[in-house]
């Protein structure tokens, strides 16, 4: 698996070109600034990965993932105030702690591993274009994901020798992660997480409904077998009924 370590060397040449590291004294502790969320559509798709991810991976110590967050990478940025905040990015190797943007120079010089970036009709061209001009050539993110929560549009680029090459899709229309060994791919109209083995990752919440029916669909098959014997479950001692 191709990790960060990789292609740390380029972005930690960008960094220290664009920042001058030996002459300026950076920010530390600086807030996000990224504006509000177009549509529930989008809110509720970042919110989805973010949880999904961190439910899955709770005993790892070595990630983070967030979303909407701004992500500094320069001097120039700052002056400009340039931000950009991916919808949704992954960093591996690092802390898993909260925060309240991610800059590079406090980070050691890591960038994200994976960033996903939902489309709408007012930020697709950036996306698609601005966007992952710098994820390729100035974050050498590895891999990089677009998805459109409303007319489903979904491709994803995996960075060969400095260039993004188009993820070929499996038969269900799934992307493959090299940095996350994971698959994303379209569910009931969401984009969700999927195991290598290609088991759906699950929220807390569907662990315990899928349990839950699966406790009823079970009681209501004993409770079936007990009347084709002549039974009456509700005849049962208290403390043997279903």
């Amino acid at each position: 698996m191709v990790r960060l370590d990789a292609n740390l060397p380029a972005a930690s040449e960008a960094l220290t070109d664009d920042l001058a590291l030996g002459d300026l004294q950076l920010p530390t502790n600086l807030y996000s600034d990224e504006p509000p969320l177009e549509t529930d559509f989008h809110r509720n798709q970042i919110d989805l990965l973010i949880r999904l991810l961190k439910y899955w991976w709770q005993d790892r110590p070595d990630f983070y993932i967030s979303g909407n967050l701004t992500v500094y990478y320069n001097q120039q940025q700052l002056k400009k105030r340039d931000f950009r905040g991916p919808d949704v990015f992954v960093v591996l190797d690092t802390e898993k702690r909260d925060r309240r943007s991610w800059a590079i120079w406090e980070e050691g010089g890591k960038y994200p591993n994976v960033v996903i970036e939902l489309l709408s009709d007012s930020t697709a061209t950036v996306d698609q274009g601005t966007k992952k001009t710098l994820y390729q050539d100035v974050w050498r993110v590895p891999d990089y994901f677009w998805f459109h929560p409303e007319t489903m549009e979904f491709a994803g680029f995996h960075l060969v020798d400095g260039r993004y090459q188009a993820i070929a899709p499996t038969e269900t229309g799934w992307l493959w992660s090299e940095q996350l060994e994971l698959y994303l791919g379209i569910h009931e109209r969401q984009l969700r997480w999927f195991t290598a083995e290609g088991q759906f990752i699950p929220l807390p919440e569907e662990v315990e409904r899928q349990a839950k029916e699966q406790a009823q669909q079970r009681a209501a098959q004993l409770e079936a077998l007990l009347r084709s014997q002549g039974i009456d479950p509700d005849q049962l001692p208290p403390d043997r009924r279903l």
